[in-house]
Parts: structure tokens; sequence; C-alpha cells
């Protein structure tokens, strides 16, 4: 008696010869894939700040004479008679809002002789000037980023956010340009 072989189906041989191909492509494509998500999650950081600042500068030509919002759920708050605030969606939730792979902050040192705004901050609650920072959750990202009221985003290797002025040059990082 001979024993035949049949043509049908795969060989174990064969299945480890694909099972290899396919983690040779994937080791090749998974580091790619991991920087394409991460200057995604960057390019959207930087997106994000812009929306903070120009609803800074909406806020304070419209609303506040002048004045800057000291957090993103103040710039968030709508003012009296409308539904929408100087910010829209997932930012003016908190004060410290994560979004993409990154939380956001917004301060305004209150000044003291600041009146009162159309959105019911009360006097000397708003700030002559404001600082952003965008830092990433993923310890990894190298990209840092953070923006005031000279409307400029700046970036850097370690956390913008504490050194930070609310106006003029940080002593740090460099501005990105669009």
């Amino acid at each position: 008696m001979r024993c035949r072989r049949s043509s049908r189906g795969f060989a174990i041989i064969d299945l480890l010869f694909v099972c290899g191909i396919i983690s040779i492509l994937s080791g090749i494509a998974l580091p790619r894939l991991m920087m394409a998500k991460g200057s995604a999650e960057a390019a959207s950081a930087m997106g994000s700040l812009r929306v903070i600042g120009s609803g800074q500068v909406a806020f304070a030509i419209t609303c506040a004479n002048g004045f800057y919002a000291p957090s993103l759920t103040k710039l968030a708050q709508p003012p009296l008679g409308s539904t929408d605030g100087f910010l829209k969606g997932d930012l003016g939730f908190a004060d410290a809002a994560v979004k993409s792979g990154y939380t956001f902050q917004v301060s305004a040192t209150p000044f003291a002789l600041a009146p009162a705004t159309c959105n019911a901050i009360g006097v000397g609650q708003t700030g002559l000037a404001f600082k952003a920072g965008a830092d990433p959750l993923d310890s990894t990202h190298t990209r840092y980023f953070g923006e005031n009221a000279g409307n400029v985003i700046w970036e850097d290797t370690a956390s913008l956010w504490g050194g930070m002025p609310e106006s003029g040059d940080p002593a740090t990082g460099h501005p990105i340009k669009f």
C-alpha cells in the first residue's frame, strides 16, 4: 500500500512561510505607522491651539473689552442670550482638556480692573494676556506646544506650559511657521 499525498489544502510549511512574510512586513510597517500617528496627533494639537487662540481673540474683541478668558471652560461659556461660546467642541468641557493624545490648558492672570464680560465672567477675573499649552499624553512623543497672546505657536522637546509667558517669547522652543 502506498500513501498518496493530497494536493488539496496547505502544508504546515506553507502556512509558516506565509506567517513569516506577514510578520516581516508588519515589522517594517509598524514603526512608520507609529510615526504617522504621532505626526497626525501633533498636527491636531497645533490646529487646536489655533482654535484656542482665535477663540481668545474673538472673546477679547467682542465680549471682554480687550481682556482674555482665564480658562477653557470660561472661553466656552456662551454670552448671555446665545447658545454658542467662543470655543466649541470637546476643548471647552474641562479646564484641562484631552484631545488627540494631548492635554490642553489655558490660563490668564486676573487683572483687578478688568470689567465684567458678556458671558457673565465677573469683574477682575479676565486677564491682560493668556497662555495655552499642549502636552502629549504619551511620553514617547517629543513635541510639546504652547501659545500666548502673541498668537504664535511655539514648539519644544519639553513642556512649554510652565515657562510660557502670557505675552512675548518663551525662554525655550522655536516658533512654528505655517
